[in-house]
């Protein structure tokens, strides 16, 4: 057992014997249909936090020749696959940790390093095979192929570290590329690589640098879905273990969406929260809030409009396909959002191409990024909105109005008004504070058509109101609050117990300082007349 040459099973049998483990071993069901294919290259893309040093643990332990795993695998879901005992401890595995390698090369060259590293390794396994070998790696392995026929499989962790870390240095960078080039593509002796990190591979134009990866990142983790993060049964089975409440987790932790599975968790957070049995942001990483600062903070036309159409609940078009996969070259505001999906700071829907705010845990994050500075007339907004649900639930429709007029003179150097969506994002804003006791739907199909906007209490604030809002730009607050009668809007609700308040908002750009007008009426139900 080596460090990097089958450096065994002790990081998985750590995992598996620590209190809260969640079984992601069928992960290895879908590598084992990969092994001596065209699709052997796999890259991994996921955010900090993300379980992909894990996932690397439990495939060095599984594939590895230099340990017998067959106990720790035992019960769990990859023995139940016809491919488990074929491939089980059958290949050598070379692990590489680039940061590691990064740290320890020093004014050495990061490559030169790592080679330096790995052949000491490989001679004393297969001196027999290279009596006076002065060959690189790549060289090397070819000839312990020749010799021995037994290919390798290479798990490569923390794969962008040089990009990320060394953002400025393109030199290095190419050479860095060329050389996990040289020794991974076409090679016979690779029977399987899994190489994972932040970014997806780096691009030069419109051509990626390592071309023959198979990528699987936050944009489309397609086969891999299931084991981004944890999924909603899996976290409902730890909310019942712990006896932590389900809604607030999903709350808090949910919302990275794929096209498969549409609640994906943040595992390290969820773990914290069972273990501290507290929800909070558990989600630390090297991007800090300061970070995300400086990327929302970029002069981008339209940057700072959709990052408040997000805060406000909207979902915002992103083309991801321009992004050149580093943290440097930003050429239009859909290349910093598509840098924040894959950070984790945005989650991302495949199949309409739209990037959203995922859940409560990152929220905090935007909130502390911009309470620094930049986005004061926003924070403004955001601290107003509380007094603003409050005049909603005791039905003060002039205060409403008002907190509507306040919240739009403070944004419209963001946002202009100029249709119902537009006042739609704005009124989503200003009832920021909301969505810690309710849901937001916007659009919401009921009745004949759809509510514009309705706050569904959670179920930690079951006696509060369900609110339904329909807005009119330059008509009025009456014929709002009649259009949700005349189209039946409450359908939607009818099996909602509690409280229901209409409300209709109108904004006329017409009317001097008030600008908008407000009506709300507690609905009356059949069974209350």
């Amino acid at each position: 057992m080596g460090i990097y040459l089958n450096p065994g099973n002790d990081g998985f049998w750590e995992s598996v014997r620590s209190p809260i483990y969640v079984d992601k071993t069928g992960l290895i069901t879908c590598t084992n249909a990969l092994i001596s294919t065209k699709e052997k290259y796999i890259c991994i893309s996921r955010p900090r936090r993300f379980g992909k040093s894990m996932a690397l643990e439990t495939l060095a332990a599984y594939y590895s020749c230099g340990c017998d795993s067959r106990k720790l695998f035992e019960g769990l879901e990859i023995e139940k696959d016809n491919s488990y005992q074929e491939h089980l401890n059958q290949y050598d595995v070379i692990f590489l940790n680039m940061q590691q390698f990064l740290i320890g090369a020093k004014n050495q060259s990061l490559t030169e390093y790592l080679e330096q590293e790995v052949l000491e390794e490989l001679l004393e396994e297969y001196g027999e095979y290279l009596t006076g070998n002065k060959k690189g790696l790549a060289d090397t392995l070819k000839k312990i192929y020749a010799k021995t026929g037994k290919k390798f499989i290479f798990l490569i962790d923390e794969w962008d570290c040089v990009i990320r870390e060394r953002q400025k240095e393109e030199k290095m960078q190419k050479q860095y590329l060329d050389f996990l080039r040289g020794l991974l593509k076409d090679q016979v002796y690779v029977a399987l690589t899994y190489m994972t990190g932040i970014l997806p591979v780096k691009k030069y134009g419109e051509h990626s640098a390592l071309n023959m990866f198979w990528e699987y990142s936050m944009t489309d983790q397609n086969v891999f879905e299931e084991y981004t993060g944890f999924t909603e049964a899996e976290v409902k089975e730890l909310c019942e273990r712990f006896e932590m409440d389900f809604s607030k987790t999903s709350e808090w932790y949910d919302g990275y969406r794929f096209r498969r599975f549409q609640h994906i968790y943040n595992p390290r957070s969820v773990v914290a929260a069972m273990k501290f049995r507290h929800f909070s942001n558990y989600w630390t990483s090297t991007e800090t809030y300061e970070a995300l600062k400086i990327y929302i903070d970029m002069n981008f036309d339209g940057l700072r409009a959709d990052i408040v159409r997000m805060l406000s609940g909207e979902h915002v078009k992103v083309n991801t396909l321009s992004f050149q996969n580093d943290m440097r070259t930003f050429k239009t505001k859909d290349d910093v959002l598509t840098l924040l999906i894959h950070l984790g700071y945005l989650g991302y829907e495949g199949n309409e191409r739209k990037a959203f705010i995922p859940n409560k845990e990152i929220m905090g994050e935007f909130e502390n990024a911009m309470s620094v500075g930049g986005w004061t007339e926003v924070m403004r907004v955001l601290d107003a909105s509380e007094k603003l649900m409050e005049a909603t639930l005791l039905c003060d429709e002039a205060s409403v109005a008002k907190g509507l007029d306040q919240a739009h003179t403070e944004v419209s150097s963001v946002l202009t008004y100029n249709d119902e969506n537009s006042l739609a994002c704005a009124v989503g804003l200003a009832y920021y504070s909301a969505r810690k006791d309710y849901q937001m739907i916007r659009e919401l199909p009921s009745g004949r058509g759809f509510a514009d906007i309705v706050f569904m209490p959670l179920p930690h604030a079951a006696g509060k109101p369900a609110i339904v809002i329909e807005l009119k730009y330059d008509k009025s607050a009456i014929t709002a609050l009649q259009q949700i009668k005349d189209r039946n809007y409450v359908q939607a609700l009818e099996r909602f117990n509690g409280d229901i308040l209409l409300v209709g908002v109108n904004y006329n750009k017409d009317s001097g300082d008030k600008i908008h007008s407000c009506i709300i009426e507690k609905y009356a139900k059949k069974e209350d007349n």
